[in-house]
């Protein structure tokens, strides 16, 4: 036994537990997820892999350590966001070891963005949804009243909002007057606040216009002006809303729904407010324009005056006026009535030259007239038509001439015929010896057959 083996065998080195690798690192595997069961993490996404498993492997990090990190498929299909690198998010998940390699990570089983990143992303999902319905369409926008008697404000009541707007009008148009709808403008419950307030002023109609807003702050201090059941609230609005919501760098839903927006609240009051200078200017300058009309007024009235006197006839002239007007019309009455006379006259004369014309006598004579000329037409067309009948009779004469077998036969032909009556057209119809009867033009030969030739 060597000096070596003699040393492994001491009693001291009987009472050793000696860990192998794998040993080591399941033990540590169970201890951390004993200890650790389920915890929630905060940190930036680096190092971001997701491969066709359709597992995620990543690295949390934060600025001064980093931790990897996996979830799986099962888990990862749940996310309602894209991971990406330099994303802030908010894990839940248990500790363990991947004890092939001895790394320590996280075995994430629910993921979510953290921060100002999820309400960003709540914001802009939607924006996205009430623009595809329309709620931030021109068209269904209503006019803002540029000068209104009375501004109904959905606000804090202890707000800055509040006292700037009656700062703004104080020093603009004192005359306007102001309907405070108090509300809360941060928390939990200020949406459900500023939807009521929203309600009360359209129920009770007694303002002109809504301005609807409060003061700057961080995104989560303006979150209820982002809340869907604020935007609807304004959109149903049967009162112009402005919005007025934020500094001027600021945007919420409510910007975009609200049939106005302002950057700030004293903005919404200038917007709203006219200028009690520029008022009393526009008066002076209507009275100014009512003095002037007025007075060419009463000069044009006084020109007509004027006018009107110059016609002014004493009533004698105007009476013999009149006398010679009605001799006039008396003469030009007469002529009427000739020329009337002399019309009717007129047509008298031909209504008897027409009642004449349809005497029975009249008729009578006419007609003996009619029947002597279709007597005399007739015999002339009866003597026409028996004239053609003859010329046509003695063309179809000679042309029937023309065509007839005697006068073919007159011109030297003859017409042979068997002792049966049959007409020869050939002479192999025939034998020698066999009689045969030939018609001339005058009188007929009985001949007897010598001899048949055949035709060349």
């Amino acid at each position: 036994m060597t000096a070596y083996d003699s040393e492994i065998q001491t009693p001291q080195a009987q009472q050793r537990h000696v860990f192998s690798v794998s040993e080591l690192n399941n033990s540590a595997k169970t201890l951390l997820e004993s200890q650790f069961p389920a915890i929630w993490l905060e940190g930036e996404i680096s190092n971001l892999a997701q491969p066709r498993s359709g597992h995620i492997y990543l690295t949390l990090k934060d600025d001064q350590a980093q931790l990897r990190a996996a979830m799986f498929r099962g888990n990862n299909i749940r996310l309602k966001f894209r991971p990406k690198d330099g994303m802030q998010v908010l894990v839940r998940g248990r500790l363990s070891l991947f004890a092939p390699r001895g790394d320590y990570q996280l075995i994430i089983d629910q993921m979510e963005e953290a921060g100002l990143g999820a309400l960003q992303r709540a914001f802009e999902q939607l924006k996205t949804k009430l623009a595809e319905e329309g709620l931030f369409d021109e068209s269904r926008k209503q006019p803002v009243p540029s000068r209104p008697g009375r501004i109904g404000v959905v606000t804090s009541s202890s707000g800055a909002a509040i006292h700037d707007i009656l700062s703004v009008l104080q020093r603009r148009f004192p005359l306007t007057e102001v309907v405070l709808y108090p509300t809360l403008v941060q928390g939990e419950e200020a949406a459900a606040n500023i939807c009521a307030a929203i309600a009360s002023a359209n129920r009770r109609q007694e303002c002109d216009v809504l301005i609807v807003g409060r003061g700057g702050g961080s995104l989560e201090d303006l979150w209820c002006f982002n809340d869907e059941r604020v935007a609807r609230a304004i959109a149903g609005s049967a009162l112009p809303v402005v919005s007025a919501v934020g500094h001027e760098i600021d945007f919420t839903i409510a910007d975009f729904v609200a049939d106005a927006r302002a950057p700030t609240p004293s903005a919404a009051a200038e917007m709203l407010s006219g200028s009690a200078q520029e008022l009393l200017e526009s008066i002076r300058s209507y009275e100014d324009w009512l003095t002037t009309y007025i007075g060419r007024s009463l000069q044009e009235r006084q020109q007509q005056l004027d006018w009107l006197k110059r016609q002014l006839k004493h009533p004698g002239k105007r009476l013999e006026e009149h006398a010679q007007r009605l001799d006039e019309l008396e003469l030009r009455l007469r002529q009427s009535i000739k020329r009337k006379l002399q019309l009717q006259h007129s047509e008298l004369g031909t209504a008897q030259a027409r009642l004449l014309s349809r005497t029975p006598s009249h008729r009578i004579s006419a007609g003996q007239k009619d029947l002597a000329n279709l007597g005399s037409r007739l015999q002339r067309s009866f003597a026409h038509s028996m004239e053609a009948n003859k010329r046509d009779l003695r063309n179809l004469a000679l042309r029937l001439n023309t065509i007839s077998p005697l006068a073919t036969l007159s011109r030297g032909y003859s017409i042979t015929k068997s002792e049966q009556g049959d007409i020869l057209r050939s002479a192999s119809q025939v034998q020698p010896g066999d009689s045969i009867r030939t018609q001339l033009h005058q009188g007929t030969l009985i001949c007897s057959v010598n001899k048949v030739e055949p035709p060349a």
